[in-house]
């Protein structure tokens, strides 16, 4: 077996496409879209085991209807001078003219690990809001649709790729990864505006 230490070495240093050089925009209707650029960060599974040895992971729990549940995934608060996600921060922040300044993760572990449809907190209130998630590990699928009722859209999400959903989309769509038979370790990154500074993490806030 290759030395965890070698094998990250030979699968070289993680990077990103700071040019968003293969975005591509899916108009929602009702002002709200989403940016998927696929394979965003290059060597994305040598990003994963930084952030998967690096960050503090927790446990939280949620009321639910008076029943305590444990949250089905790990959260942590990524440090602002971590690196590469503070570059990749700054790129968005470029790229999007608002500052990303909050940054946060979840580790899915399995296919047990999953997040029931929703908008996020503060975000769902407001007319427009930004925010970004790359997807690092195994493959799952993003589910989206309207908040009003319909059919969800499916958005397969692979290492490496960068979602952002922008305009109207956390008031007027919910979002969720569901469960799943099977599924290998997963880790979300997510980057959020000035409006989120403040707020604590928390499971309707992790994708």
């Amino acid at each position: 077996m290759i030395p965890r230490q070698l094998d990250l070495f030979a699968r070289g240093a993680p990077s990103f496409d700071a040019a968003f050089t293969t975005a591509r925009r899916a108009d929602l209707g009702d002002g709200a879209w989403i940016d998927h650029t696929r394979g965003w960060v290059r060597n994305h599974d040598a990003l994963f085991d930084q952030l998967e040895q690096a960050l503090p992971w927790r446990t939280e729990t949620m009321t639910i209807y008076d029943r305590t549940v444990v949250v089905p995934r790990l959260l942590a608060r990524v440090p602002d001078e971590l690196e590469p996600i503070a570059a990749m921060r700054r790129a968005l922040s470029a790229h999007y003219g608002e500052p990303f300044v909050f940054t946060s993760a979840a580790l899915y572990r399995d296919g047990r690990d999953s997040v029931a449809m929703h908008g996020d907190t503060t975000a769902r209130d407001m007319d427009r809001a930004l925010v970004a998630t790359i997807s690092l590990g195994a493959a799952r699928t993003l589910q989206v649709r309207p908040a009003a009722g319909g059919p969800s859209r499916p958005y397969p999400l692979h290492g490496g790729d960068l979602v952002v959903m922008g305009g109207t989309c956390q008031r007027t769509f919910r979002h969720g990864i569901p469960k799943v038979a099977h599924a290998g370790p997963r880790i979300a990154v997510m980057f959020r505006p000035a409006w989120a500074a403040n707020y604590r993490t928390s499971v309707a806030r992790e994708r």
